[in-house]
């Protein structure tokens, strides 16, 4: 049986990777439509995943938890500065937000940097020599920061959508 060699897959990936990056840059710089949906999604999805490496990474190197941990109080904060300086609006009905610029190119590029790094290792170690990538601490640290960022994010923008929608009724 014939094995279909690495610069075969990259040729596939790589265009699908750097659409899937564009689009995520973009949404972490520009205005968007609030949808709950989303934000609720996001608060299920992020955590579920935290879990999971979380759990992976007590089995190869416990030692990448502290990472993670790290992590998500670091992206936390992040993400509680970045919803304070987001514009958030409210017309016609509809909700609409522009997450801080700044913040959002800083997360892409840490993780997007880190993706790249364990791409390279991947595309030139041999199947024997490749590290698990649970095993990281660093890796678990921009991972949780992306994490914890997305998290607070979102978290900020329910809230912002739930006060929002009070309206007051005032006595007449």
């Amino acid at each position: 049986m014939q094995t279909i060699p690495n610069a075969a897959y990259a040729l596939v990936l790589i265009p699908l990777v750097l659409w899937r990056v564009v689009s995520r840059v973009k949404r972490l710089t520009s205005r968007q439509r609030s949808r709950v949906w989303r934000h609720r999604t996001t608060l299920v999805f992020f955590p579920l995943l935290v879990v999971v490496l979380g759990v992976m990474a007590v089995k190869t190197n416990p030692a990448a938890l502290a990472g993670l941990a790290a992590g998500l109080a670091l992206g936390a904060v992040l993400g509680r500065t970045s919803i304070a300086k987001a514009r958030l609006e409210h017309e016609g009905g509809q909700f609409y937000f522009t997450p801080h610029g700044p913040t959002g190119l800083v997360i892409a590029a840490l993780f997007l940097g880190r993706m790249a790094w364990r791409g390279y290792v991947l595309a030139t170690k041999t199947a024997q020599a490749q590290p698990d990538f649970v095993s990281s601490p660093l890796t678990l640290l921009i991972f949780g920061i992306l994490a914890g960022y997305y998290i607070m994010f979102a978290l900020g923008l329910l809230a912002w959508r739930k006060r929002s929608s009070f309206v007051p009724v005032t006595a007449q």
